[in-house]
């Protein structure tokens, strides 16, 4: 900033018709209008690099560990053993991290439709990823996430789904129907889990949350919504994790920490099991209003509009 603290340079980032929230801007590393989207790389005052997608920020080098952690780690730790894993989206490559912590793991794909930004994401963003792109385990895939799953019946243990909002126009709105999630469901094993993000868990912007948990819960027998606070969105943020078999919400503490024992995970920075027991422990209101979500289909798409 300058000597009246002032930047030459601000992302305002619209929250709804409302409000709205300025990001103070240092360099520009970035930005480019892809064939899907418009990618801004930044180094901020605050938060230091961050990426935007269409405006909206998506991580910040100085918090992204709480919502990669939170994304991740519920999920894999529920799962008694996981191998095989299949991230959708997820173009900065810290969801990949995250996945490589866990020992059991054998092979993930990933697949993102934006090829050109996970290469920004590579070039500009290596500490978000830490080498996980390198990782002989991994297949990158740069195609349409639902196209290749219709096309390819093979299984996995775990699905995570890393995607945007689905804004108007977007191919990512037809990530979040039923039709979507009933595909996911014949993609896992007898015993698989999928753990997607679902938007804000902000008392006035909730339509997401509560449609994506009702809409999992005509696919699968076990979903269980949760959230956790991320600064540098200024917003409680809400995840789903929806399982054939395994609830999260039934392990003891002790089977937990000695699967965190048995994973090496001591070394995360967010995620801990008193952590997890607190992220799915709703307040009643959310609860509620979960319980009230409509179902998302092809027909009647849910738009992320500002």
């Amino acid at each position: 900033m300058d000597e009246s603290g002032s930047s030459s340079k601000w992302i305002v980032e619209r929250f709804t018709r409302y409000s709205v929230t300025g990001h103070a801007v240092r360099e520009v590393l970035k930005s480019k209008d892809t064939k899907y989207q418009h990618v801004e790389i930044v180094d901020t005052y605050l938060y230091g690099k961050c990426l935007f997608l269409d405006g909206k920020l998506q991580s910040s080098e100085v918090d992204e560990f709480i919502y990669h952690e939170c994304l991740v780690h519920p999920a894999l730790m529920t799962h008694p053993e996981p191998k095989r894993i299949l991230v959708i989206g997820g173009g900065e490559g810290a969801t990949l991290r995250e996945v490589f912590r866990h020992p059991a793991v054998e092979e993930v794909s990933m697949i993102d439709i934006d090829e050109e930004l996970v290469r920004f994401c590579q070039q500009f963003l290596p500490d978000f990823s830490q080498g996980a792109f390198d990782d002989s385990r991994l297949t990158l895939i740069f195609h349409d996430a639902r196209r290749w799953l219709e096309e390819n019946e093979r299984t996995w243990d775990v699905i995570v789904i890393d995607l945007p909002e689905p804004l108007p126009d977007s191919p990512a709105c037809f990530l979040y129907t039923k039709e979507f999630y009933t595909l996911l469901h014949s993609r896992l094993d007898d015993e698989g889990i999928a753990v997607a993000q679902a938007g804000t868990t902000h008392i006035r912007q909730i339509e997401l949350f509560a449609n994506v948990n009702k809409t999992l819960s005509t696919v699968f027998p076990v979903v269980r919504a949760y959230q956790a606070f991320i600064p540098s969105y200024q917003l409680p943020w809400g995840f789903t994790l929806a399982s054939k078999r395994w609830d999260p919400c039934s392990f003891e503490p002790p089977t937990l920490s000695k699967r965190f024992d048995e994973r090496g995970l001591e070394g995360l920075s967010y995620y801990s099991v008193k952590c997890h027991y607190g992220i799915f422990g709703l307040p009643r209101y959310l609860e509620k209003i979960v319980e009230e979500g409509r179902i998302i289909d092809d027909k009647n798409p849910y738009y992320w509009e500002a």
